[in-house]
């Protein structure tokens, strides 16, 4: 049976696996990078270590985490806080390139570029989600649970909004925000966002 539950301490490995395995435009992105692990260093792990408590995961009926949504209730704090406290710790592991020209390096590149006012919609959707679910879990209707999860947390908050990036080549994951009601917003070009106002 499969259950959403919220984060706990010891499912931090699975989250850089379910991670890596979704970072491709949804697609399995292992061996993409030198490390595999600098997608979850990135994209999920920081938040469940700033925010535990914005973070649910799917856990399959034989006790494997398959999927989970992470969040931030106000991404302009969560980008100083990446920027200034989470980031430098792998400074050396990673350091940043001078020119970045590969896919790696211009994820390298993103992380460190990360500040506070950035993101241009933070004034609306203060909030943002990252969401990936192993294809196993998909069409069952788990991610609309998470993100209902995750928006009546936000709103119990008083969160005025949300929103998220994603990578323009994830078709069916746009067409999945858009079926729970996010509006397009402004971004980079290159890149796709949502927003949604609770």
């Amino acid at each position: 049976m499969i259950a959403i539950r919220p984060y706990r301490v010891e499912d931090r490995p699975a989250m850089f696996e379910v991670c890596v395995k979704t970072a491709d435009a949804g697609q399995d992105a292992t061996g993409l990078f030198a490390e595999d692990d600098l997608w979850g260093l990135i994209f999920a792990v920081p938040y469940v270590e700033r925010h535990p408590d914005l973070a649910w995961v799917v856990e399959a009926g034989d006790g494997r985490v398959v999927g989970y949504i992470v969040a931030t209730d106000d991404t302009d704090a969560f980008e100083q806080w990446f920027r200034d406290e989470w980031w430098p710790r792998f400074a050396d592991r990673f350091p940043r390139p001078v020119t970045p020209q590969t896919r790696e390096e211009k994820i390298v590149e993103y992380a460190y570029a990360r500040e506070p006012g950035r993101e241009p919609n933070t004034a609306e959707y203060p909030a943002h989600l990252h969401i990936d679910l192993l294809p196993e879990t998909q069409g069952q209707g788990l991610g609309r649970r998470l993100i209902d999860t995750l928006l009546a947390e936000l709103r119990s908050r008083g969160v005025r909004g949300l929103h998220l990036g994603m990578d323009p080549a994830n078709i069916g994951a746009a067409k999945f925000y858009e079926r729970l009601g996010m509006q397009q917003l402004p971004t980079e070009p290159g890149s796709l966002a949502f927003g949604i106002r609770l």
